[in-house]
């Protein structure tokens, strides 16, 4: 492949991203995309296989950026005790500082978050997701698994119990549905809630 080609591809998942962003997963059409990336409708089927390969290189774009907010949110996490403020390494603040960024980011790009995990659309793709998406998993799994989730529990199931939680927290907010359960938009209490729930009450 050629540097125009590369090139050509490059704007193609740009133009998706963009597209998503702003209208959502239905807009999402090759001839859309192809609208807005200033080529021909056709094109994109010579740089992409299949529709659904495109999108899972939009979702790609997106499990990314996600994996970079989780990594500066893991990162800012620190010890109220060091002065210094070196990274503090107490794995329930940063599953808790984890999971934030997981709702902020589901927040600020609802569009994204839904193509990211629809797995019934992007299955198939040849693109590898499950390359890019398992070890955003598998940190929460180690995390959980150095709390210590409850006796009996694995800790893989009980971080995709926890992964489930969040998960339909952010889809909630997102349809504007969380106000009639709690009463309100702040998801800080539901997070602790949730917190507490998976791996029990916060040592004192």
């Amino acid at each position: 492949m050629n540097d125009q080609e590369t090139g050509l591809r490059a704007r193609l998942v740009a133009a998706g991203v963009e597209l998503v962003t702003l209208e959502g997963v239905h807009a999402l059409t090759l001839r859309e995309i192809a609208r807005r990336a200033g080529v021909s409708h056709g094109a994109p089927r010579r740089h992409f296989a299949t529709h659904v390969e495109l999108l899972a290189a939009i979702a790609r774009r997106g499990f990314g950026e996600l994996a970079a907010a989780l990594a500066r949110a893991d990162d800012a996490v620190t010890d109220p005790g060091d002065r210094n403020g070196r990274t503090g390494r107490d794995p329930r603040a940063r599953i808790a500082a984890l999971a934030r960024a997981y709702l902020d980011f589901a927040a600020e790009q609802p569009g994204m978050f839904d193509l990211m995990f629809r797995h019934d659309v992007l299955e198939g793709s040849g693109i590898g997701l499950r390359a890019t998406t398992l070890p955003l998993f598998e940190i929460f799994v180690r995390l959980i698994e150095e709390v210590g989730p409850p006796a009996g529990v694995r800790p893989a199931d009980a971080t995709a119990a926890f992964w489930a939680n969040l998960h339909g927290l952010a889809q909630l907010r997102t349809w504007g549905s969380l106000r009639l359960a709690s009463g309100s938009d702040d998801i800080g209490p539901l997070l602790d809630a949730a917190l507490t729930a998976h791996l029990g009450p916060e040592p004192r």
